[in-house]
């Protein structure tokens, strides 16, 4: 089946044109997808969250059934409010051979590269089949790809390598750390101010746990460290934190976020098992003591997994030899990858743009991005075609 033939740059203006900001639906954007693919011949499965309202995609081009190369994306994008944009950023803008437009970097540049080599994969027999995996919610804590890797094996084909294409210049990195972010919230018991004695100050025992994760924090920094990382260790940041009512009530309540970034090799079971003893043994007793209602609450609320290939990775031998590269690289954002990787399909991070234009104003990609992401899809079609060895 002939379907339309687009170039990157024209599928990128399309999928900008969605405002697919993580707060929003992305399913209009799915459906465009599903809907090119199928002029195409191409069928989709769809991975649709409760509501509805969000959905990821994956789509096989080759032999059906068999274990290939996925191209994964995240198709939701950080939002634009309070930002100083120069033009619209849900319309891609070209200037001095630069795109501008709100996902132009991070990441759809990558899909519509991936989408735009549809046609080109169709007319060549492959032997090892490439995968299309395009999510929701990455920008949140990388929730919508977890479902659609929840059926790797069942509904969907489980992919033998994944190129995750997050903005690395079309450098290859197989290396990244993993946030994982906590809640506390604090329960004390209100008093008149005047009568501070008879209340529990959740303000203050939160007080105590700040200077226990500051410990932690200056640990970390102690730790053996991995010089492919700037910084070169795992951090710890506290993130935000709101309580009390009003200046004459003893705060009854206090709430806490913190994340670690956590390098490979970091414990973090560990991290979570120091806070919550110290939470219970020093902090609650001498809480309940005035207030046996009062105690202290400690959930994760996400965790993406540092992500790390190994040195025997097929993923990465295959990225290094379609890139024509040598040298990996590390980074301490988080992507997709770590996710894929325990799941058991080996992943490398690999994508057109720069990640400093990312989530920033009148964010952009150099149309020469896109051409090179193109050439490198180009030589995996010719890979995919002529054989499965890697080395």
């Amino acid at each position: 089946m002939n379907g339309p033939s687009y170039s990157s740059v024209e599928l990128l203006a399309r999928l900008v044109g969605f405002d697919t900001t993580s707060h929003k639906p992305n399913v209009a954007l799915i459906h465009f997808v599903e809907d090119y693919l199928l002029q195409h011949g191409v069928a989709s499965e769809i991975v649709p969250n409760a509501a509805g309202t969000k959905a990821s995609l994956y789509a096989s081009i080759g032999p059906q059934g068999v274990p290939g190369v996925a191209l994964s994306g995240h198709t939701d994008v950080v939002p634009v409010d309070g930002q100083a944009w120069t033009s619209d950023p849900f319309v891609l803008a070209e200037r001095d051979g630069k795109l501008y437009g709100r996902g132009t970097a991070d990441m759809k540049g990558f899909i519509a590269c991936a989408l735009a080599a549809v046609p080109k994969f169709l007319a060549r027999p492959l032997t090892v089949p490439i995968h299309l995996a395009f999510s929701y919610d990455e920008e949140i804590g990388c929730l919508g790809v977890r479902p659609m890797i929840a059926e790797f094996g069942t509904r969907l084909t489980k992919p033998r390598i994944v190129f995750v294409g997050e903005p690395t210049s079309m450098s290859v990195v197989d290396s990244h750390k993993g946030p994982v972010r906590w809640r506390i919230d604090v329960r004390g018991r209100a008093a008149h101010s005047s009568m501070a004695p008879l209340g529990v100050n959740a303000i203050t025992v939160a007080g105590k746990l700040l200077r226990e994760l500051a410990e932690i924090e200056n640990e970390l920094k102690l730790r053996p460290q991995d010089p492919r990382f700037d910084p070169p260790y795992a951090t710890l940041q506290v993130t935000k934190i709101e309580g009390g009512t009003a200046t004459n009530i003893v705060p009854i309540s206090c709430t806490m976020q913190f994340d670690v970034r956590a390098i490979p090799g970091v414990d973090i079971s560990a991290i979570d098992r120091r806070i919550r003893a110290f939470a219970a043994n020093v902090c609650v007793p001498e809480m309940q003591k005035i207030a046996p209602e009062a105690g202290i609450d400690i959930d994760i609320v996400n965790q993406v997994p540092p992500y790390s290939a190994g040195a025997s990775s097929e993923a990465v031998a295959l990225a290094l030899k379609l890139a024509g590269q040598n040298e990996t690289h590390a980074v301490s954002y988080a992507t997709e990858a770590g996710l894929f990787q325990v799941a058991g399909s080996p992943a490398v991070v690999i994508g057109p743009g720069d990640i400093a234009q990312a989530h920033t104003a009148d964010e952009w990609i150099e149309k020469d991005q896109l051409d090179k992401c193109d050439a490198f899809l180009g030589r995996l079609r010719d890979w995919a075609e002529h054989g499965s060895a890697v080395r």
